[in-house]
């Protein structure tokens, strides 16, 4: 596969709206307009509850792992390696994800198929992310908090690991973790300043949501 299809596609495979798909077929409605308008698995909870929230966030984890492992695979390129193919395929399907050619370019905000996107790269200083997210996410009930710290630890892993540990990636490995850090830092901006004015909607989650 040329390396402008294997782009094409793992973007639209990114743009997959799961969150939009699971509004329409459950409650007949469009999920960006109720709750926090977002069109994300959190969003989904909040609304429909648990379930639903569950397959939504796996389709949406998978959506990255699948473009960042399958579709990187099958690319062809003598300009890129393997890696190069995973990383370029994985973003774009994260971008694909904030912005979906399918929802009139108006996505979620990228967490869980960056983490799939992860999960295909640094397996390992990924579980360190995940436990930031759980960690902080237990303790303020925040998801968008929880996000944000899982975003921003997981460079931190990678930079502590190189020092520490002794491990070693390649500069396109940190330079992926750093720049998806960035992306979702800039789609959580309305979270952030809802956070630091103390009006950041809190999710309990395995609670029923009010309807």
């Amino acid at each position: 596969m040329p390396l402008y299809a294997a782009i094409v596609v793992a973007y639209l495979i990114g743009s997959i709206p799961a969150a939009l798909i699971a509004g329409h077929a459950i409650g007949k409605i469009d999920i960006r307009t109720v709750g926090s308008k977002n069109a994300g698995a959190t969003n989904i909870y909040r609304v429909f509850g648990i379930k639903p929230y569950l397959a939504v966030l796996a389709f949406d984890v998978a959506k990255g792992y699948f473009a960042a492992s399958f579709v990187a695979s099958f690319a062809a390129t003598e300009v890129m390696d393997g890696l190069q193919l995973s990383i370029v395929c994985g973003l774009v399907a994260v971008i694909g994800h904030v912005f979906s050619v399918f929802a009139r370019f108006r996505g979620g905000k990228g967490v869980a198929t960056a983490a799939g996107v992860m999960v295909a790269i640094v397996p390992g200083p990924l579980l360190v992310a995940v436990l930031v997210y759980l960690g902080v996410l237990g303790a303020t009930s925040y998801v968008s908090l929880g996000s944000i710290g899982a975003a921003v630890s997981l460079p931190v892993a990678l930079l502590a690991g190189h020092f520490l540990g002794g491990s070693e990636y390649r500069m396109e490995t940190y330079a992926i973790t750093f720049l998806l850090a960035l992306l979702i830092l800039v789609t959580h901006r309305s979270n952030i300043d809802r956070l630091i004015k103390g009006k950041e909607t809190k999710t309990h989650f395995f609670k029923k949501p009010k309807t």
